[in-house]
């Protein structure tokens, strides 16, 4: 793709403010405390801090990723906009695609904007796992002798750590000390990261909590092959190798290009494609390497384009099968460690990884010029997202 300045748009939609609040252990971290209400209203502000030439009465609307919350969910997720000081005037939605929805939630306002429905829209996504762990989730409201009269339709309920031993048993035979290995991996990047204060552009602070605290420093293969397998006795997939469970909220502010330059706004990236494909829900964990090809395709790419990616890591094990599959250096992909190590806050994570890509493809400079976001989507389903970050972080 030739993406020279002359080829860019004023209609291009860009990216401007990209934060996210701390990611918490769910239920003894320290967001475990607070309501996913709050950890909107704080994201929300400051994603608009990090932009003083946007005031709340300039976004035309929010889309919130959320998935564990009830009916009043959507209630309390507006009040918690409201409180952040946004005026009435300001719409919000809630939008659940499962665990891509913080990043459907961002591809929505991205959407409008390009639709020229809005001119000025925040992304968002927030989750308490805290105050909505997925172990009291009820059973799908159903006609259980149609479901169970279609496979695909009943493979939806399987626990998505079996999903995982179904992944791990596909083509490539993933081995428990090679998920063990990527766990480890994924610990020990995200430690270096906090260490060396990659984290802290991304981060708006909630009151006294400043800091991601599911990460493990000392976590090692030897650490955690001595964890017990969950989902099968003989199987591979241990709480070690699987994502956390975390409390978070992120907010992408996006407009268009001619916006940004009128404002006087430094570009964080462009948003250049988004793609959304089904898989079977009994390997759901295969959707980033069904999503990321189409993502691709869109944006006109090939996958050696891609400088960096952030694959969601809801299990080593999908995660090592989607990278062998596509065949993805390794090197590219959570350069400062994934969902393991940082967790997977459900309808946060999108939006939290489109923070976390874009901020580091802004310290790498000239040397990154093209990021891709994907995640697994429980029931059977991949997402992804192309970003291009441009030699200058201006509207120019």
């Amino acid at each position: 793709m030739n993406l020279s300045k002359s080829n860019r748009r004023e209609s291009d939609v860009v990216i401007v403010s990209a934060v996210r609040t701390p990611l918490c252990r769910a239920r003894r971290g320290g967001l475990a405390q607070y309501p996913p209400a709050t950890l909107l209203s704080v994201a929300l502000k400051g994603c608009l801090q990090k932009c003083p030439g946007v005031s709340p009465s300039d976004v035309e609307d929010v889309c919130v990723g959320n998935v564990l919350s009830p009916a009043s969910g959507a209630a309390a997720l507006r009040m918690g906009q409201l409180s952040a000081g946004f005026p009435s005037s300001v719409a919000l939605r809630v939008v659940n695609r499962q665990c891509s929805s913080g990043l459907q939630a961002v591809a929505d306002i991205a959407n409008a904007i390009a639709a020229g429905d809005i001119k000025i829209g925040i992304g968002a996504g927030c989750e308490s796992m805290s105050t909505h762990p997925m172990n009291k989730m009820p059973m799908p409201e159903v006609d259980w002798d149609v479901v169970n009269a279609c496979s695909d339709a009943k493979d939806c309920i399987i626990p998505m750590g079996v999903t995982s031993e179904n992944v791990s048993k596909l083509k490539f035979s993933l081995s428990r000390t090679a998920l063990d290995s990527f766990a480890a991996r994924s610990h020990q990047k995200a430690s270096q990261a906090r260490a060396e204060g990659k984290f802290k552009a991304e981060i708006v602070p909630v009151d006294g909590v400043m800091e991601d605290d599911g990460i493990r420093p000392q976590t090692t293969v030897e650490s955690l092959s001595r964890l017990k397998p969950v989902f099968d006795k003989e199987g591979s997939t241990t709480a070690g190798n699987s994502s956390q469970l975390t409390d978070g909220a992120a907010a992408i502010l996006l407009t268009t290009r001619g916006e940004a330059r009128s404002r006087g706004l430094s570009i964080l990236g462009t948003w250049r494609s988004y793609a959304v494909v089904g898989v079977p829900p009994r390997i759901m964990g295969i959707g980033p390497a069904v999503a990321i090809p189409a993502a691709l395709t869109k944006a006109g790419l090939s996958l050696n384009e891609v400088d960096v990616f952030e694959i969601n890591e809801a299990f080593a094990s999908q995660a090592t099968w989607c990278m062998n599959h596509l065949d993805i250096d390794e090197d590219k992909v959570n350069p400062n460690g994934g969902a393991i190590a940082l967790g997977h806050p459900l309808g946060c994570t999108g939006a939290r990884q489109v923070a976390t890509l874009l901020h580091e493809m802004q310290r790498r400079g000239s040397k990154a010029r093209f990021g891709c976001i994907s995640m697994c989507i429980g029931t059977g389903m991949g997402a992804a997202a192309v970003l291009e970050v441009e030699p200058k972080t201006s509207a120019l």
